[in-house]
């Protein structure tokens, strides 16, 4: 069995931190995330640099950094405006967002969850035609900071949307980190059939410390697509007490020892972890990382 890991952690782990860092220490991050074998990595948002200052720099950054036909580097664009950007940088490959919650999807992007499609339909088109990979993101798929608990079928239904909009993967979010394994498990049965496994990513929060275990039993039910961010930093601006993304790091460690691969050196990712949390100036929540560290 292979796992595809999507390492997020440049893009969707930094813009949440206060501490900006320079265009070199992107670089450099994202370059030895490159040396320990991901393949796919977003790495920056065409969005506004008031909201979001971490990405101000995306346009020079993915014209500065390595080049290498095996990666590929993903950036979130939110409309129009942003795709253009995006376009303009020469990007072949794009994020799209939305949630299975009307409120999160107000305060986050300022429109309804249907607003949020016809906001996808002023570009997508252009974008299939271009060939450019399209990734779909739903936000809120197991709880909402505004709303609570979310209808499954809510999630299924926006799922089902952005598959017949063109995306080529849909990856689904538990963005406050409520998720717990059995419901997990029942919304992957659902979530299969609707968008097949091949197209189906998982995107977990470690907020509650289940994001591990939510993962195997994704995987038990044969999903292969796992979002993670080097020594789990992020979160989300737009969801309070949301912590950060299920660390990379704690996810490889955990894949190795059931003899699954990723093809991506477990000795490697620890350097790329532990440079960005150099830089960062404070201990990651990375288990794994920390107990590397202390036992060289």
């Amino acid at each position: 069995m292979n796992i595809k890991i999507f390492e997020v952690g440049p893009r969707d782990g930094l813009q949440n931190e206060s501490e900006l860092l320079t265009i070199e220490q992107k670089v450099q991050f994202i370059s030895l995330l490159v040396k320990a074998g991901h393949k796919n990595i977003e790495a920056g948002a065409f969005v506004r640099a008031d909201k979001i200052p971490q990405m101000a720099d995306t346009k020079e950054l993915l014209g500065r950094l390595p080049k290498s036909p095996q990666v590929n580097y993903w950036s979130l664009v939110p409309n129009e405006k942003g795709y253009q950007d995006a376009i303009a940088c020469g990007v072949k490959n794009i994020a799209i967002f939305t949630a299975a919650s009307e409120t999160f999807n107000e305060k986050n992007i300022n429109t309804s969850i249907s607003g949020s499609f016809e906001r996808f339909n002023l570009f997508i088109h252009d974008a299939k035609k271009r060939k450019i990979k399209i990734r779909g993101y739903v936000s809120t798929a197991f709880g909402c900071p505004y709303e609570g608990k979310v209808d499954p079928k809510v999630v299924l239904k926006v799922a089902s949307r952005l598959l017949k909009l063109g995306c080529d993967e849909i990856s689904i979010g538990d963005t406050i980190g409520v998720a717990t394994p059995h419901q997990v498990q029942k919304l992957c049965k659902n979530l299969i059939k609707t968008v097949g496994s091949k197209k189906l990513a998982l995107h977990f929060h470690d907020t509650r410390g289940t994001a591990l275990a939510n993962i195997l039993a994704a995987i038990e039910e044969g999903v292969h697509i796992f979002d993670s961010s080097s020594a789990g930093i992020g979160g989300c601006p737009y969801a309070p007490g949301a912590a950060g993304n299920v660390a990379t790091d704690d996810l490889l460690y955990m894949l190795k020892g059931m003899e699954i691969d990723t093809e991506i050196d477990l000795k490697l990712q620890v350097e790329a972890s532990e440079y960005v949390q150099r830089i960062l100036g404070r201990k990651l929540p990375s288990k794994y990382l920390q107990a590397a560290l202390a036992n060289p």
